[in-house]
């Protein structure tokens, strides 16, 4: 069975480098043009998370990834990306192409906020000068139209369903979480969305529209949540501007990057220009600089000098580690069927990279990696300490696991 997928939304106001970054983040080519509503479809491809490769610490030459890749040793494990359209003020309410967009992320586990960190879009998405819109502004509208959003969501499946059954049933959270599960929700998060709103000692069947509302919102923070993309730092307008987003949300929230110089680095080492790994903060000519075209040379140097030597990277890899390890508080385990020699029984050394949420017990990674394997579980392997663990054991960051089980694969 594949690893369990996670599903990153990148959102955003129209022209503000939402499908650079996805093109960028995948390598999927898309439309990408200076005017509103350039997406219309969502984008849907898959990128790859980078991380030091357990077969490093094991000491093994390499690995045989079924997904993602390995090179250098780092790991690149693959995430599911959907790229929407674009919004602007009164997308909740349906204007422009706003229900069409909300409808897109209902299964995203997290959102990425894409914000024209070089201020040069005004608040519906046209071009301007840089440094003449404010960044702060523009994540804090958008931010509202997703709750809003969401509060739409909530409140007309609380109307039409949940508030007619809600006084009768015996267990209300059940009852609230099976009705929106189509939102991609856990039960875990109406749980913990009802302490946020501090609605956990009033009965369900009592609240009110604002009691419903709050609860909307926290549910979205914690079953959605977002992180911002200061993007276009290859701007020099956006030096101050990314300063401003940290000082206001938090540098836990805000991640510097410019999806441009990303995607003319993966393109260039693709062509064989450059040697450059997705994550690293230089970058090597693999042929004579002489050889390139005036603008090629110089699209490498402003690279290095607006963003490496600014920001130490184009953040794009530091902005999928947040979301995934800061956000979604996933770690990284790999599921063996041989402890010995870490492979499954193919031979292929350490196949598979699952992202499992922190918490996760041995049995249930057995459960995602065959029903049947959680059903007949008898006991785990800890292959790196050579220990037995049993169904309870909470697993960590790099556990290599060998699942033993009546039924076997």
């Amino acid at each position: 069975m594949p690893p369990p997928e996670k599903i990153v939304g990148i959102v955003g106001k129209t022209n503000v480098g939402k499908s650079t970054l996805f093109s960028a983040l995948t390598m999927v080519p898309v439309k990408i043009a200076d005017h509103p509503f350039t997406t219309i479809e969502p984008n849907i491809g898959v990128t790859y998370l980078r991380k030091k490769c357990v077969h490093v610490e094991l000491g093994l030459p390499s690995c045989s990834p079924r997904s993602g890749y390995c090179v250098r040793g780092y790991r690149f494990i693959p995430v599911k990306l959907i790229d929407v359209a674009g919004l602007i003020p009164g997308a909740s309410q349906g204007r422009g192409l706003g229900n069409k967009f909300m409808d897109d992320l209902r299964q995203a586990d997290a959102l990425i906020h894409v914000v024209d960190a070089s201020g040069s879009t005004d608040l519906e998405g046209n071009r301007s000068k840089p440094g003449t819109h404010d960044p702060v502004e523009e994540a804090e509208l958008i931010a509202r139209e997703i709750n809003e959003w969401f509060k739409s969501v909530i409140l007309r499946i609380w109307n039409s369903k949940i508030a007619r059954i809600i006084t009768t049933v015996q267990n209300p959270v059940d009852t609230i979480f099976q009705n929106l599960s189509g939102l991609s929700i856990k039960r875990k998060h109406v749980v913990e969305a009802i302490n946020l709103a501090n609605l956990e000692n009033k009965h369900p069947k009592t609240w009110n529209q604002s009691d419903v509302e709050e609860f909307a919102v926290k549910l979205r923070e914690v079953s959605k949540p977002i992180i911002i993309a200061a993007n276009k730092i290859d701007y020099p307008e956006a030096v101050d501007n990314v300063k401003k987003l940290v000082k206001t949300f938090g540098e836990e929230n805000v991640v510097p990057v410019s999806a441009l110089a990303e995607l003319i680095l993966r393109k260039a080492n693709q062509a064989g220009i450059i040697e450059y790994i997705p994550g690293d903060g230089e970058f090597k000519l693999k042929v004579p600089k002489e050889s390139l075209a005036k603008d090629q040379v110089k699209a490498l140097e402003l690279i290095e000098k607006n963003v490496f030597r600014v920001f130490k990277t184009t953040g794009i890899q530091e902005l999928l580690k947040k979301t995934i390890y800061n956000k979604l508080k996933l770690i990284t385990v790999y599921p063996v069927e041989d402890e010995n020699k870490y492979t499954d029984h193919h031979g292929n050394i350490l196949p598979d990279a699952y992202l499992v949420e922190r918490g996760t017990t041995a049995r249930e990674l057995a459960y995602m990696v065959h029903t049947e394997l959680g059903d007949s579980f008898l006991y785990a392997v800890d292959a790196k300490r050579k220990k037995r663990i049993g169904e309870s054991h909470i697993l960590e960051d790099d556990d290599v696991i060998k699942i033993v089980a009546t039924k076997s694969r």
